[in-house]
This record gives structure tokens, sequence and C-alpha cells, in this order.
């Protein structure tokens, strides 16, 4: 079962929950659901080198298989999917801020940038819409500076160690959350 494999932070899942239930209802609902908001897939530094980066590590998938079956995953639900990769800060906090107004949810993997930028974090606070961190290694059981994690505490969930799969699982999981 896919909720196996998630680790929620429930504070943040209720305080999502509120949020939504706060909101005024929808004006020409049937309008917007034809045009639904994407869902966004972020990835951090050295993620456009998959498939020949510490293989052992990260696996031989490349980030254009990755994009590719998350394509495939939301098309067959009828989601739009904007992927991103960015080898800056700067450029992914930007990417967070589009994500704040446009997607349905978000979905980053973060890389080296989840243990150092606290700008990353306070940009993911920005969301109303679920946020699922993801990585493909299990950053807990590799060297201590990764413990360092500035992305969970503003995450609805969190998914790691799973390899290219665990961008699946997190596409699943995003558009559970979004039906919510």
């Amino acid at each position: 079962m896919l909720a196996d494999y998630i680790t929620p932070h429930p504070e943040l899942v209720e305080g999502w929950k509120q949020k939504t239930q706060r909101l005024p209802p929808r004006r020409n609902a049937r309008k917007k659901r034809a045009m639904s908001k994407p869902l966004y897939i972020l990835n951090g530094p050295n993620l456009n080198r998959l498939g020949t980066r510490e293989p052992e590590v990260y696996g031989r998938a490349t980030l254009s298989d990755i994009e590719a079956a998350c394509t495939k995953m939301t098309a067959s639900r009828n989601r739009t999917l904007v992927f991103r990769q960015t080898n800056s800060e700067g450029t992914l906090v930007d990417y967070v801020q589009e994500a704040a107004d446009a997607a349905c949810a978000l979905i980053i993997n973060a890389g080296a940038y989840t243990h150092t930028s606290i700008a990353l974090h306070d940009a993911l606070r920005l969301l109303n819409v679920p946020v699922i961190e993801l990585h493909l290694s299990n950053p807990a059981a590799r060297e201590d500076f990764r413990r360092t994690n500035y992305v969970a505490p503003a995450a609805t969930a969190s998914i790691c160690g799973f390899g290219a799969m665990g961008y699946e699982m997190a596409v699943t999981a995003a558009l559970q959350l979004v039906k919510i």
C-alpha cells in the first residue's frame, strides 16, 4: 500500500486541510475543472546528471526517463505536468514561487539544497497546496551533513530511498492529496 511508503508530516497535513476548508466556494467550478492546475515537479542541483552520477546511489534512470514516466502518469489522469530542473538556488526558489500560484501540488527533489537553503524553506512555506519532498536515496542513511533538512518542515510528506520509483509514488500521492 502506498501509505506504507510515505512519511507524512501530521501538523502540516492538518494545517493544509484547515487552509483548504476556509477557501470560499468556487465560482464557475465546471470551467475551473476543464482548466485544472498542473502538477509541478521541481528538481535541484546535479539531478540533470542522473544515470551517470553515482549510479550505485541514484540508479541508472536519467531525468528524461523519469520525466517521461511522470508525464505518462499525469496524462492518464487528465493532468498536465510542469517538470523542471535547475542547478541554481535562486531559479529553484523562483520555480517554487511560480508553483505557489499555478500548481495543484508540488513534488520537489531539492537535492543538496535540502540541506542548505533557508531561502527554499521560506519559499515552500508560501504554498497552500500539497508539497511532497522527494529523494532518490535515503539522506538519513548517508553522511551526517545530509541529516539537516530545511525542506521537510515545509512539506506535507516525504518519500525517500526508492530511486526513480519514488517519483511515481510521489505523483500518485500528490494526485490523491489533491482529491481531499
